[in-house]
């Protein structure tokens, strides 16, 4: 008012100073940085604000730092990948294995170099010597308690930075003792140098990134909008005010935008700047990503510094949109709260919800990527748009609610009801927090079941037998070498032959006679049943059927080359490590593993990926947590101011609690069902298209049993506020 003041005694006459363009926005923006420091109701505001806009720039920052991390990824891949060539123009042998540690799989290349003077492959100093190994550094680090560094030979060294896509690759560069001949060399590749894309080490288990992008954006990136949606809209007193005296001075919609981006501006650019903290240490070296145990390339950050710039840029105008677009007043002047969550539920949100419905239930009948990418939209809506349903049967509700209070003359009932009506946005806001928590939860339970039934046969077996009974199947294992595998394993394991041909009567097992009695079976030159035995041939049989044979072995060991394994034997457990070197020095490329090892393996790089859902979601939460947290606040302050002369008027304090009792918790609790009704139909639903994993119906019950008990909280809470606050209420003249 002192400006329009000051400008009417400028002109000298009753007809208002009207200032220039660029001085009215300045003014305008100067109204809004003061508004921001410190009004009364305010505070919350600003604190909320900084929150989103942390979490927004987060989310942002992730994204930007995705994209770089799979762009470096690719770079590095495509430099080391094997170029095929013909006899002519090769320079150098090339061959992919696989092995494991703890369970992760990991690529062993062979190679072998036919000419002097060529470059090794990317990230080796050298060609390695014959019988040397050189591994990543997370490969020796995690396989330290195996002997990894000699399991393949002499270890020579470690692979550097720009021969791995990432610094927790596990990869090893292999020479054999002498070069491969004769039917060996049919596993091996001529290359005439390196740089092409080729799938090898970590880029088999990868993920496309529009996957990843799509979950950061399902499990934080909607959480954090919600976030934003929810500080935008907390209300304050003087704000509305403030909006309304611009209205009434005859300020436009461009008015009270450039005052609300005054006020938002500072905690926005604080709540951006915020964000960068967690960025710099890994920009200044490479940081493992709990729970992944991925470690980011620091180089490929740096490297995308402006993209990052920019991404900070976005997220701060993003925040300041939201608040923008999110503050809207009635047109007449007669309202200056919030529209669309105050009054009434827009009917378009209902057909929204609806239709994310109807894409979840489409998503059925499409195969791979657009059918992840269907049920995963189909999810975002449905659970963005699932609060306004319960506002909506909230609403309904109200009106039950406030006529039976009318009727038995119950004050809380008739108030808490008629709030519940004319207010279902704050239902909304307090019911986005529970309703996607809720399939937060749920969604993480079961990704994180779907182990499989192999996988879990595989850990039972484990846990029976242990490293007792392990496999080693090559191509080019020969009668020679299984004599020279009996004569190198460590005291008190013995060699077996099992051939699986699928043309012959059943799986037959063939060793020594003093081999079979050691597992508990009779010696006979002719095949028999291998009925009895030990816990080792117990497990033998479940793994390669109950038809399971057994016989002497003659003098010359037989071994089907495609369908045969040696199986070794040991009497006491923790002799892995032994058996994998000497099988290393006599075949290259061999695999060693227990029984179901490869399904235990399978189900490990699955719960990698999911622990990267983990991640997100365990994100999302914390945002959605939040998210509640700064409704019901915000709902308490209202609260507070409105309900404080009812004591006055009904001589009791026990209006307060049953106020908030029917317009707070019983919507709340509605919401509760309705989310975990969804939720319940969503997982299972989920389940039935992959067919596989389990949903726990005791986590559900236990989430549905967290959000009844914040229900029944916010209503006290609600209530001892208000309470608290009519003690100190005073009648003033506004």
């Amino acid at each position: 008012m002192s400006t329009v003041t000051e400008s009417t005694q400028r002109t000298g006459s009753g007809a208002p100073y009207k200032p220039r363009g660029g001085r009215l926005w300045w003014q305008l923006l100067r109204v809004g940085f003061a508004a921001g420091r410190g009004a009364p109701g305010d505070r919350l505001r600003f604190w909320a604000l900084f929150a989103a806009a942390a979490a927004v720039a987060v989310v942002a920052l992730g994204v930007t730092a995705s994209v770089a991390t799979y762009d470096g990824r690719a770079a590095r891949d495509q430099a080391r990948g094997p170029v095929l060539s013909d006899h002519q123009h090769a320079v150098a042998l090339w061959r992919e294995a696989f092995d494991a540690v703890g369970e992760v799989q990991h690529s062993v290349i062979y190679i072998e170099p036919l000419k002097p003077g060529n470059q090794p492959p990317p990230g080796l100093a050298r060609w390695p010597a014959p019988g040397e190994a050189m591994l990543s550094p997370e490969l020796a680090r995690a396989g330290q308690p195996d002997r990894i560094t000699s399991r393949y030979g002499r270890y020579a060294g470690t692979i550097d930075e720009a021969g791995l896509v990432s610094p927790s690759e596990r990869l090893a560069y292999v020479r054999p003792p002498r070069p491969p001949h004769g039917r060996e060399k049919d596993q091996w590749f001529e290359v005439s140098g390196f740089g092409q894309s080729f799938p090898m080490g970590e880029t088999l288990n990868s993920r496309p990134l529009g996957q990843l992008l799509l979950t950061l954006g399902a499990l934080t990136g909607v959480p954090a909008l919600a976030l934003l949606v929810v500080a935008a809209r907390v209300g304050s007193r003087t704000r509305d005010r403030r909006s309304s005296l611009l209205q009434a001075l005859g300020g436009t919609w461009r008015h009270r935008a450039v005052v609300n981006i005054g006020e938002a501006a500072v905690p926005a650019a604080a709540g951006t700047a915020l964000a960068v903290l967690p960025l710099l240490p890994a920009l200044l070296t490479d940081i493992r990503i709990p729970p992944t145990g991925y470690l980011l390339n620091s180089a490929d950050l740096r490297a995308a510094w402006p993209a990052m710039v920019g991404a900070l840029v976005v997220s701060f105008a993003v925040t300041l949109a939201g608040v923008v677009v999110l503050h809207r007043i009635d047109r007449t002047g007669r309202a200056t709260h919030p529209r669309p969550l105050s009054s009434r539920v827009p009917r378009w949100r209902l057909f929204g919800c609806a239709a994310g419905i109807a894409l979840i239930a489409f998503s059925q009948y499409l195969s791979g990527t657009p059918g992840l990418v269907a049920f995963t939209g189909g999810t975002v809506v449905m659970w963005a748009l699932l609060p306004s349903v319960a506002a909506v049967a909230s609403r309904r509700l109200g009106r039950g609610i406030a006529a039976r209070g009318f009727r038995t003359g119950r004050p809380g009932q008739l108030i808490g009801g008629r709030w519940t009506v004319e207010h279902p946005g704050v239902v909304v806001r307090l019911a986005i927090a529970m309703v996607i928590g809720l399939g937060l939860v749920c969604q993480i339970q079961v990704w994180n079941s779907r182990l499989g039934e192999k996988a879990a046969a595989a850990r039972a077996s484990e846990a029976r037998v242990g490293d007792g009974v392990l496999s080693v199947r090559s191509r080019d294992i020969s009668p020679a070498d299984i004599k020279d595998l009996s004569h190198t394993l460590p005291a008190g394991s013995h060699v077996l032959t099992l051939n699986a041909n699928p043309e012959q009567p059943g799986p037959l097992l063939e060793g020594s006679c003093g081999t079979l009695r050691t597992l508990g079976l009779a010696c006979s030159v002719t095949p028999q049943p291998a009925a009895g035995g030990d816990a080792r041939v117990a497990e033998l049989r479940n793994w390669y059927g109950q038809g399971l044979h057994v016989r002497t072995s003659p003098a010359e060991p037989r071994l089907d080359r495609l369908y045969g394994e040696v199986i070794v034997v040991a009497e006491s457990r923790g002799q892995m490590a032994r058996v994998e070197q000497a099988a290393y020095a006599l075949v290259p490329a061999v695999n060693v593993e227990t029984l179901g090892e490869t399904w235990l393996v399978g189900a490990a790089t699955k719960a990698r990926l999911n622990n990267w859902v983990l991640l997100f979601g365990s994100l999302g939460l914390a945002l959605l947590l939040l998210t509640g947290a700064v409704s019901a606040a915000a709902e308490f302050i209202r609260v507070r101011h409105v309900l404080a002369p009812l004591s006055v008027l009904t001589g009791s304090h026990g209006v307060y609690r049953s106020v908030t009792l029917w317009h707070l918790t019983v919507p709340l609790l509605i919401s509760t069902v309705i989310g975990g009704v969804v939720t319940a139909w969503h997982s299972v639903f989920f389940i039935a298209m992959v067919q596989e994993g389990s949903f726990s119906w005791r986590v559900l019950a236990s989430a549905l049993g967290g959000c009844a008990l914040l229900a029944v909280a916010v209503g006290v809470l609600g209530g001892r506020t208000a309470s608290r606050a009519a003690q100190r209420w005073r009648p003033t003249a506004d």
